[in-house]
């Protein structure tokens, strides 16, 4: 008789069985899901009139985030009455110039997704080419992923995204990092949202060249610039928010200096008018501390006529005798 082959292993005792327990109990979906519950539980609200308050105008901006906004309520709903709910793209292009809210945009959208459970922190990390871009061979993909694994779980916001691309320069490493990102924004997108940043027609042509990216971007949102009724509304905000008021004039003096500053090189909108108040306050500073003595909380808020006149944007405006600008004008 053949002998049977293998291993035999002893039975094991009746006390060593654990009995199975019961499939759990799976309660049908829900025939109705209420958004009040989820927007107050969320509390995205809050971010989005946050938005308002403290970005003048960009009215077509806020329209479509608050568009991208209702569209995760209602995925978060669908979800709870069982229906598909695939999780959307949400990489984003941002394009306009330089100072009109981009960068603040982009943190306020990783304070949404964060709250609807699509990000694990409301955080941005923030690059440009030299923080992902080696300079030799081997130096580009750990840069790369390096900059990744610190923005996983958060918003990558990368400015200026068209400086990746140098068709022209055939020993250019921008590609690699270019490859890099498109796996990760397709395979990982649950763990990471890519916002591009820059000027429209860079970008436009930067998506043109790489239309793996284009495809995977969702939402691509248009920042207009600002006029200069805009542009006093933002530097009224800022001198409010800093505990700053105008003297008489120089409310006009500040129009009047932003109408020859839009005209002038390297205009930044939001961060120019930043600028010019930091630079008034700079003057202010300069006149209080040659005036010595009791200087009244009155004196401290107030940015007269001349803290702004000595701008160098007047000084063809000026008479020979007066074009020595003061200490600290711009």
């Amino acid at each position: 008789m053949r002998r049977p082959t293998g291993l035999i292993t002893e039975a094991a005792e009746p006390d060593e069985y654990e009995p199975e327990e019961p499939d759990p109990v799976v309660a049908p979906p829900a025939d109705e899901a209420d958004l009040g519950d989820v927007v107050e539980e969320t509390n995205v609200l809050e971010v989005l009139d946050s938005l308002d308050r403290e970005l003048i105008a960009l009215k077509p901006v806020k329209t479509r985030i608050r568009e991208i906004a209702a569209l995760l309520l209602i995925d978060k709903l669908r979800g709870e009455v069982g229906l598909a709910s695939e999780r959307p793209s949400l990489h984003m292009s941002f394009t306009g110039n330089p100072g009109t809210g981009k960068t603040t945009v982009a943190m306020k959208m990783a304070e949404i997704l964060y709250r609807l459970g699509y990000i694990q922190e409301a955080r941005v990390v923030a690059c440009t080419r030299d923080d992902l871009v080696g300079q030799y061979v081997g130096h580009t993909a750990p840069k790369t992923k390096e900059v990744l694994r610190r923005a996983y779980g958060g918003v990558l916001f990368i400015d200026e995204a068209y400086y990746l691309y140098k068709p022209e320069n055939e020993r250019d490493y921008g590609g690699e990092a270019i490859e890099i990102l498109l796996q990760v924004m397709e395979a990982e997108r649950d763990k990471l949202v890519v916002i591009f940043a820059g000027y429209r027609d860079r970008m436009d042509d930067f998506f043109r060249s790489n239309p793996g990216l284009s495809s995977r971007v969702a939402h691509h949102i248009e920042f207009p610039d600002y006029d200069v009724d805009e542009l006093m509304a933002i530097s009224n905000l800022m001198m409010s928010q800093q505990n700053y008021r105008w003297g008489e004039g120089a409310e006009d003096a500040m129009r009047a200096y932003l109408e020859r500053r839009v005209t002038r090189p390297r205009f930044a909108h939001g961060r120019s008018v930043r600028n010019s108040i930091d630079r008034a306050r700079l003057r202010q500073a300069n006149r209080l501390f040659s005036q010595g003595g009791v200087i009244t909380r009155d004196d401290l808020m107030t940015i007269t006529p001349d803290d702004i006149l000595q701008s160098s944007v007047f000084a063809e405006d000026r008479e020979p005798e007066d074009e020595a600008p003061a200490p600290g004008a711009h």
